[in-house]
């Protein structure tokens, strides 16, 4: 595994895609020729770190990036087209580009192939972020060489830190749910005029009540979360946009 690879042109690689039920080749050229890009390669689709904390801060925060000028955001592993595919469906990750490197030639040409055979994996991708200008690496988060998989400067806020230093986050924002509910209709109308992404958690779909009663010790639905505090029901989140 090389350190970094800052100031070089990305390998010339062709991957091979599965697109509906049509084989489609996409090349390097494809990928970042005139296009400002982040990259974030990890070891492997469905894996733990990957699927809870990796890919959906950069799926989340793709508005962020896009508006200071990525073009795209690609997810690259050393595993096959068809996994990939069921992973980005399974994940619901519609903001990033999954690009299957299965015979791991992309990574080799990163200097980022390491065998993982402890774990029965094989030869697979260590992890590492990239913002990509042109076809040239303009920094790179390569993470410690340290055993396990470590997952400490990779992630999407980083990234984040160092291509706009000065951006501010929206405070994460979620809701408990249910279909036909006029207040959660009326919370989310809320959320929507200012301007605010939000998860949306359906009960029935995504949680139980039992879930719901265990983090807001109530039972009705919409049920509001911002930044980590608990808001409450509709009349709640008026009254908390009107103190400000």
């Amino acid at each position: 595994m090389s350190d970094n690879y800052e100031g070089r042109s990305v390998p010339q690689v062709t991957f091979h895609t599965r697109q509906g039920d049509q084989w489609v080749d996409v090349t390097t050229d494809d990928l970042f020729k005139n296009k400002t890009v982040i990259v974030f390669s990890l070891p492997g689709a469905f894996t733990p770190t990957c699927s809870s904390s990796h890919l959906p801060r950069y799926n989340e925060l793709h508005g962020v990036f896009s508006q200071h000028g990525v073009d795209d955001i690609l997810c690259v592993s050393v595993n096959d087209t068809f996994v990939m595919n069921a992973w980005k469906a399974d994940q619901h990750a519609e903001n990033i580009t999954f690009i299957p490197d299965g015979n791991g030639e992309f990574t080799k040409g990163m200097g980022m192939l390491v065998e993982k055979d402890d774990l029965g994996f094989g030869a697979r991708s260590w992890r590492y972020s990239m913002l990509v200008r042109d076809g040239v690496v303009e920094k790179m988060f390569v993470e410690p060489n340290k055993p396990g998989d470590p997952f400490e400067v990779s992630d999407a806020d980083t990234l984040l830190k160092y291509l706009a230093p000065e951006v501010k986050l929206q405070e994460s924002v979620s809701l408990f749910t249910k279909p036909g509910c006029p207040f959660c209709a009326k919370a989310k109308q809320m959320l929507q005029e200012r301007g605010l992404q939000y998860e949306e958690i359906v009960l029935g779909q995504d949680a139980t009540t039992v879930s719901l009663r265990a983090v807001s010790g109530r039972a009705t639905v919409p049920q509001v979360f911002i930044g980590g505090r608990h808001i409450g029901g509709s009349d709640d989140l008026e009254q908390y946009f009107h103190r400000g």
